[in-house]
This record gives C-alpha cells, sequence and structure tokens, in this order.
C-alpha cells in the first residue's frame, strides 16, 4: 500500500515551503488564539522592563507548538521576542529548554499561560500519537473528526506520526451508515451502498472516498460495485471501506475475503470504533487493516507539561 490518502498534511503547511502555514491552517489558528485570549483577558500590554522567560519541559515526549505560538507572538505581542531551542518533533526529556520569550514584564507575563496551554496539548497530542504509531507496527493510525481543538489537533496528530484523515466535512466524501438508511428510506431500496456508490462523482472523488460497512457482506458489495465503477471509467484509485465496530479478527477474515474473490486491491481497510492502546498489538497481528482511526490519540492524550520562568530572579 503507497501513501494512504488520510494523510492530509499538505492542506496544512504548503508543500514549498515547509513550517510555513496554508491560509487555510493559518485562519484557523488565528481563530484558536483569538478564543484562547479572549478568555484569559491576555493582551500585549506593553509595560514594565524587559525580561526573558524560559520554557522548560517538565516530561518526556515530543514537541509540537511551533507554528501556532510563533503566530501568537507575531501577530498578538508583537513587543516580545520569541527563540526557540528545539523544533516540532525533536524530543525532550524533564529539564530541557524548549523555548524563550523575551519582552516588557506585562506582555510576558500576559501571554505565558496561553502559550504553555498550546504547547502542553499539542505536544501532549504528539507525544501519545507517537506511541500509538509505534505500537501499531506498521499500521497507520489516523484520528477522526472528534477534536477539541479543531487543525490544531490534527497538526500534532501529524507531528507525531499519525494521520490527519479528513480535515472537515468537505475535505473528502465519507458515506456513514446514516447517509445509507437515508439513501434506502428515500430509494425504497435495500441496495444503498450500491446506490451510493453509483451517485459519486468519480473524477471529483475518487482518490479519497470513505464508505462505512458493518460486516464482511456490505465489505464485499461495496469492494465490488467500486471495481466496477473504476474499471467503467479506467480508473485505478481504491475506495477506503471503514469496518465499523468489527474488531480485529472479523476484520481480518474480511480482507481474506475479499482478497479470494480479488477485491482487496480495490480498497483501503480502516478499522475504526473502539479502539484502544491496550488493544494495538492483536490489531497489529491479526487485523489486516491499512489504518487504524480513532480519537484517543487526540482526544485522550493528556497534557505534556512545561513550566516558564523569568531568568534572574
Amino acid at each position: 500500500m503507497g501513501r494512504l490518502p488520510h494523510d492530509r498534511s499538505h492542506l496544512l503547511i504548503r508543500p514549498e515551503a515547509p513550517g510555513v502555514p496554508t491560509k487555510l491552517f493559518h485562519n484557523s489558528i488565528t481563530r484558536w488564539l483569538t478564543a484562547h485570549l479572549s478568555d484569559d483577558m491576555a493582551f500585549d500590554e506593553g509595560s514594565g522592563g524587559v525580561v526573558e522567560s524560559m520554557a522548560y519541559s517538565k516530561g518526556d515526549g515530543l514537541v509540537c507548538g511551533k507554528i501556532p505560538i510563533g503566530i501568537l507572538v507575531e501577530g498578538f505581542f508583537p513587543s516580545c521576542n520569541l527563540n526557540w531551542f528545539v523544533g516540532d518533533g525533536d524530543v525532550v526529556s524533564t529539564g530541557d529548554r524548549v523555548l524563550s520569550l523575551s519582552g516588557p514584564s506585562a506582555s510576558v507575563l500576559s501571554c505565558e499561560r496561553v502559550l504553555l496551554n498550546i504547547l502542553g496539548r499539542l505536544s501532549g497530542i504528539s507525544t501519545l500519537t507517537s506511541e500509538w504509531v509505534r505500537e501499531a507496527r506498521g499500521i497507520g493510525v489516523a484520528s477522526t473528526r472528534k477534536t477539541a481543538w479543531g487543525l490544531l489537533d490534527k497538526w500534532a496528530v501529524h507531528v507525531g506520526g499519525g494521520l490527519t484523515h479528513r480535515l472537515s466535512r468537505g475535505d473528502a466524501l465519507m458515506i456513514k451508515e446514516n447517509d445509507l438508511g437515508v439513501i434506502s428510506t428515500d430509494s425504497g431500496s435495500g441496495d444503498s451502498i450500491p446506490t451510493a456508490i453509483s451517485s459519486i462523482d468519480l473524477e471529483a472523488n475518487a482518490e479519497f472516498t470513505v464508505i462505512e460497512v458493518q460486516g464482511p457482506d456490505e465489505a464485499i458489495i461495496a469492494a465490488r460495485t467500486w471495481s466496477e465503477s473504476q474499471i467503467a471509467r479506467n480508473g485505478t484509485e481504491p475506495i477506503v471501506i471503514l469496518l465499523d465496530n468489527m474488531g480485529p479478527s472479523a476484520c481480518g477474515s474480511t480482507g481474506e475475503v475479499l482478497k479470494s474473490l480479488g477485491l482487496r486491491e480495490w480498497c483501503i481497510l480502516e478499522g475504526s470504533g473502539g479502539i484502544k492502546r491496550e488493544d494495538l498489538p492483536s490489531w497489529a497481528e491479526s487485523s489486516g487493516v491499512d489504518v487504524l482511526s480513532s480519537s484517543e490519540v487526540n482526544m485522550n492524550s493528556g497534557t505534556l507539561d512545561f513550566s516558564m520562568l523569568i531568568e534572574g530572579i
């Protein structure tokens, strides 16, 4: 399996300028920063003597937050200067210097809590994601659209070595159980999966389409219908079949059936639904899926702890 379509990081960072956010990501960051600063009543007061505050790691993990923190300081605290000692994705240990913030004391003190909140949460997500990726042993690990901080969560998953999955409803076509139920009701037919797939504009959506199925029979129908549609247009892109709440063993047997029918090459298999970290060895051993999607990597990550101390005090 080559590059999975679940990697949407190219929509967050300009491919031609690594480290520079796209307009989509920049606008999202600005919205989140504005909300955080408003809630904290934090602004660039610009008063007091010039001080330097140093951020130290209080735990072991992966750092993430350089891009949004850079926008925070440059865009909202222009009287301050920011200096990094590490980069996104770098490993830190307890006591390591991470960054320094210098400027008028009132501004530094006003900025530091929002800065630490961003650094701690995003680094926590990246750290946990990296652990999932390691324990998944070659299966891709993707987040879902269950996020607390939108695209910031997605970026942190990427920094940790995971896959962003869809960034929004409009980023890729996803046909879920409720969608199939509506199609079945509207059409009065039980053939909701073929009806849904036959209605897809493949020229626009073949690169990344996901369909949720509840068992091997539905997976076979989806793969067969997709293959027939693709062959008719000389297409080669596989469909993502989301095997919902099936568990590693049932996913593995479904993959074997698809292989025996010559349909496995037409699909990317995604395991999802109630996946826990402690189950990753079973998924790696027997599921045969290409990717696992879970909100656990970002919604259950906790934070990586950092402290900021004004130097010379």
